[in-house]
């Protein structure tokens, strides 16, 4: 795959590039409602799966819908959003490309390639709300080198 050093000179992370696939499931709402960002949420079972290394926080990838042979550009949140004072881990993936419907009960699959940021608390939700459309700004840029598209390829190859 290839190179693994993070966005915004973050040295490289030895668990990068990482893999996860489940059916996506409803979360908190707050995606598409409240931060007008919609994200597609993996299960329980597949966030308590994770190495133990893979640090909270935000990353890029990745993903596929399904065995399509299409595959997305992807920003990912780890953690425990702390903004919200979740106590469970999650791993919400916001897919950058415009949907016209939800696939609730499909599968995803996501190949994460880089890291972007630590997980922040934020003072407000416009903060938060800025932050993420950065994120999602440094992910699209990442993404558009070379070192990435061998990953891109591998997904979506796999089924």
């Amino acid at each position: 795959m290839g190179d693994a050093t993070a966005a915004n000179g973050v040295p490289p992370m030895e668990y990068l590039p990482f893999e996860l696939q489940g059916e996506v499931v409803k979360g908190f709402g707050r995606g598409s409602k409240e931060l007008g960002i919609p994200t597609a949420n993996f299960p329980e079972d597949v966030v308590d799966g994770l190495p133990s290394s893979v640090e909270n926080g935000i990353y890029f990838g990745w993903a596929r819908i399904d065995s399509g042979d299409a595959t997305y550009k992807m920003v990912m949140s780890i953690g425990q959003n702390p903004y919200y004072n979740n106590t469970r881990k999650s791993a919400e993936t916001h897919i950058m490309h415009k949907f016209h419907e939800d696939f609730y009960g499909r599968q995803l699959a996501v190949v994460v390639v880089g890291y972007i940021r630590p997980e922040l608390n934020f003072d407000s939700l416009d903060a938060l709300i800025t932050a993420i459309n950065n994120d999602i700004k440094v992910a699209g840029e990442e993404l558009e080198s070379d070192r990435f598209q061998d990953a891109r390829k591998k997904i979506s190859a796999s089924s």
